[in-house]
C-alpha cells in the first residue's frame, strides 16, 4: 500500500511508544491511554467537590458525609458523559462540557446537601446548596482543563492515519496541523482503493500499517465515498480496536446548520436555517454590557499603565481609531491602542497590494509599522482593550466575527456577507481557531458555523478558551 509518511514512525527504526508497565500503545492494549484520561477527569472531579465543600465550610462541618458521597458523585459524571466522550472525539475541550458541569455541580450538590439535611438536621440547607454548587462549578472546569493537559504532557500523541485524496484530505491534514490539543500525530495519508475490498483485505492493511507506525486512529477523507468502504473499514477497524472517523464529501450536507436525529433506523438531517430568537440576542446583550463594565473598571489602572507606555515609545495619541465595517456593513469607528507609528495607515498602500489579495482579508506577520511597545501589546492582545468601549457603546460584542477594514469590506462578494449580518465581535470563532493562521476560506467557515448556530453558551465557550490562546499567543502578529 502506498503510504505518504507524515511523521517519523517504527518503520524508520524509532522503538514503539509504550504506556504503563511497559504496554504496548498499540493494539487493544492501547486503550490504557484512554483510561488514564479518565482516572485524571475523575481525580480533577473529586479535588474540585473536596475543594468547594472546604471553601464553603461544608466539609469542617460534614467531612463524614462529603467523603461518603464522593463516589456517588463519580457516578454522575459518568452518567453525565463527562468522561468517555473524549475518546469519542477527535476534538472534545472543557469548554463543551460546561453545560453538564454545571448540571453535575447542581445535582451532585442537591445530594450532599439533602444528606446533611436529613442526617444532620442543616438549618442553612439552602444556602450551603447554592455556595457548594457554584463553587464547584467553578473550580470543576479549569481542574477539568488541568487534567487533560497533564494527560496530553504525560502520553504521546494518538498516531492518525489519514485515508483518502484531494481536498477533503487536505483540509483534515490541515485541522490536525492547528489544533494542537487534538494530541494527535499524523502518520501518513493513504489510498483508499486497499481499503475497498473484503473486511479481511481491509484488516490485513490495517494490520500492516500498525504494525509499521503504531497506528491508533483512522480517518477515512475522500472526495468520493460510498456505503461498501464504510461499512468495510468499520468491521476491520472493530475488529483491531482502532478509532474510525470520516469526513463527509459533501461537507455542505454536514456542515454547521444541520441536526442529525433518527427516525427508527433511518438518519435524518435537518437544517438550521431561522434566525436566533429574541431572547437570545438580549441575553447576549445582557453578557455584552455586564462584561464590558467589570472588565473597564477592573482594568482601568492596567490600560492607564499601558497608555504611558506607549506615550514614552513612540509619543501621541495613545488610542488609534479606524472605521471598520459592522451589522449589514455599517461603519463605525473601532478603537485600539495604537501599535503602529503615527501616519501608518498612509503607509499601508506601499506594503499590501488590494487589488493583488487573494481574498479581502489579509495579515502581517512582521510589519515594518510596528512599535516596539506595539509587538508586544499584539502579541498579548491587550491592544484590544480599547474595544470594551465598543461593546459598551453597542457597535461590537464581545463575541463575533472580527470586524475588517471598510476598504475590504467593499470587497466581498455575495457569499462573504453573511458575516455582516451580526455584530462583529472582540473575540469570535477565528480566535480559537487559528487566528492569523487561518486562510480567509478557513475563517470564513468557522465564522459561519457560529452565525448558523448563535448561541450564549457557545458565547461562553469562545470567551473561555479565547484566555487560553491569548496566553499561548499563537497566530498573533
Amino acid at each position: 500500500m502506498a503510504l505518504d509518511t507524515a511523521q517519523p514512525s517504527a518503520a524508520t527504526g524509532s522503538p514503539p511508544a509504550r504506556g504503563p508497565r511497559g504496554f504496548s500503545i498499540r493494539g487493544r492494549t492501547g486503550r490504557w491511554r484512554d483510561a488514564l484520561r479518565r482516572r485524571l477527569l475523575a481525580a480533577a472531579d473529586i479535588a474540585a467537590v473536596l475543594t468547594a465543600a472546604a471553601v464553603t465550610g461544608v466539609l469542617a462541618d460534614h467531612a463524614e458525609i462529603v467523603v461518603a458521597a464522593l463516589p456517588a458523585q463519580v457516578l454522575l459524571a459518568k452518567l453525565y458523559g463527562l468522561y468517555d466522550r473524549d475518546h469519542r472525539r477527535m476534538r472534545h475541550l472543557t469548554s463543551d462540557e460546561l453545560a453538564d458541569i454545571i448540571a453535575w455541580a447542581a445535582t451532585g450538590t442537591l445530594m450532599v446537601v439533602a444528606l446533611v439535611a436529613v442526617f444532620d438536621n442543616h438549618d442553612d440547607a439552602a444556602a450551603a446548596a447554592v455556595a457548594l454548587a457554584v463553587a464547584t462549578a467553578l473550580l470543576c472546569a479549569p481542574l477539568r482543563a488541568l487534567a487533560r493537559a497533564i494527560w496530553r504532557a504525560s502520553v504521546p500523541p494518538e498516531r492518525v492515519l489519514i485515508v483518502g485524496s484531494g481536498a477533503a484530505a487536505q483540509a483534515t491534514r490541515r485541522k490536525l496541523e492547528l489544533f494542537g490539543d487534538m494530541h494527535m500525530q499524523l502518520v501518513g495519508v493513504a489510498d483508499p482503493a486497499p481499503f475497498a475490498g473484503s473486511v479481511d483485505a481491509a484488516r490485513d492493511e490495517l494490520r500492516a500499517v500498525r504494525a509499521r507506525t503504531g497506528l491508533e486512529r483512522l480517518v477515512l477523507a475522500s472526495d468520493v465515498l460510498d456505503d461498501r468502504i464504510v461499512s468495510t473499514l468499520a468491521a476491520a477497524c472493530r475488529s483491531e480496536v482502532v478509532k474510525l472517523g470520516f469526513v463527509p464529501p459533501a461537507p455542505a450536507a454536514f456542515a454547521s446548520t444541520v441536526q442529525l436525529a433518527h427516525v427508527a433506523e433511518l438518519p435524518v438531517v435537518d437544517c438550521v436555517t431561522w434566525d436566533p430568537s429574541r431572547s437570545t440576542l438580549l441575553l447576549k446583550r445582557a453578557l455584552d454590557v455586564a462584561a464590558a463594565l467589570v472588565v473597564l473598571v477592573l482594568l482601568a489602572p492596567a490600560m492607564a499603565l499601558i497608555a504611558i507606555a506607549i506615550a514614552l515609545d513612540s509619543g501621541r495619541p495613545v488610542l488609534f481609531a479606524q472605521w471598520r465595517g459592522g451589522v449589514d456593513g455599517g461603519a463605525f469607528r473601532m478603537l485600539k491602542f495604537r501599535t503602529m507609528h503615527v501616519g501608518a495607515e498612509t503607509r499601508l498602500a506601499d506594503i499590501v497590494a488590494f487589488d493583488e489579495l487573494d481574498g479581502p482579508s489579509f495579515k502581517l506577520r512582521d510589519d515594518p509599522r510596528v512599535t516596539r511597545v506595539g509587538r508586544w501589546l499584539r502579541r498579548t492582545s491587550l491592544d484590544e482593550l480599547p474595544q470594551f468601549l465598543n461593546v459598551l457603546r453597542g457597535d461590537m460584542s464581545l463575541v463575533g466575527p472580527r470586524p475588517e477594514q471598510l476598504d475590504l469590506v467593499d470587497r466581498y462578494a455575495d457569499e462573504h456577507r453573511f458575516r455582516l449580518s451580526i455584530k462583529p465581535g472582540l473575540t469570535g470563532p477565528m480566535q480559537i481557531s487559528g487566528r492569523g493562521d487561518l486562510a480567509f476560506a478557513e475563517r470564513l467557515a468557522v465564522e459561519r458555523d457560529y452565525i448558523e448556530n448563535l448561541s450564549v453558551t457557545r458565547d461562553l465557550r469562545i470567551l473561555i478558551v479565547t484566555v487560553g490562546v491569548v496566553i499561548s499567543g499563537r497566530g498573533a502578529y
